[in-house]
This record gives C-alpha cells, structure tokens and sequence, in this order.
C-alpha cells in the first residue's frame, strides 16, 4: 500500500526494501560501509555484477540520498562513491543480515554433519 501524498509506502518494511532490496544493492551497501570506493574496485569486489548492473544500481543509490558520487576533472576520470548519512544509517541491518548469516551457517553445517 502506497502512501497517495508522496508514492512512498505506508510500511516501514516496504519503504527499507524498496530502497535496499536488491542483491546488488546489499553488497555495494557492504563494501562502502568500509569506506569511499572507486568503480573497478567496487566491480572487482562484488562477485558477479556486471559494469552495466553496478552502473544502473549505483545511479538508483544516488538519486534515492544513500551515495554520494565524486567525478575528479582528471585524464583518465576518476569517480568515487561514498555512503551518505543515510546510507551509513543502513549499517545496523547488515549487521543484522551477517549475524544470521552467521548463524545459518552454523546451522547448516550442525545438520549436515549429524546426518551421518
């Protein structure tokens, strides 16, 4: 359900999801909660993203307030992203998301190994 007054949901989950639920957004969220980035090292350190997905994602993170991008007027370009506040705010719930990670894998790996 959609808010009438501004196109954003009434629910706080919605809203979160809509802005973050993507893999790839989850992973770029992960790599810049280490610090300003640059876009080779971005593509090299998130598995599988293509030039062309990481481009379009890191567009939609920007325009949504959780990227800031930083064109330096240098030959060759270098551009660089960094988290915003409000993108830095988001770092709660990948914590959240790696401690049940974690423990998922514990599971996994108890019930794997009792199987015998």
């Amino acid at each position: 359900m959609k808010n009438s007054n501004d196109n954003i949901p009434v629910c706080p989950v919605e809203i979160t999801l809509t802005l973050i639920g993507s893999k790839w957004k989850i992973l770029i969220l992960r790599e810049l909660m280490h610090g300003t980035k640059r876009f080779h090292q971005l593509l090299k350190s998130i598995n599988g993203i293509s030039q062309k997905v990481l481009t379009q994602q890191l567009r939609s993170m920007e325009k949504d307030g959780l990227v800031i991008r930083k064109v330096y007027p240098e030959v060759p370009p270098r551009v660089e992203y960094t988290l915003t506040e409000l993108g830095l705010s988001l770092k709660p719930i990948l914590d959240a998301m790696y401690e049940w990670g974690e423990k998922y894998k514990k599971i996994k790996r108890l019930s794997k190994n009792n199987n015998f």
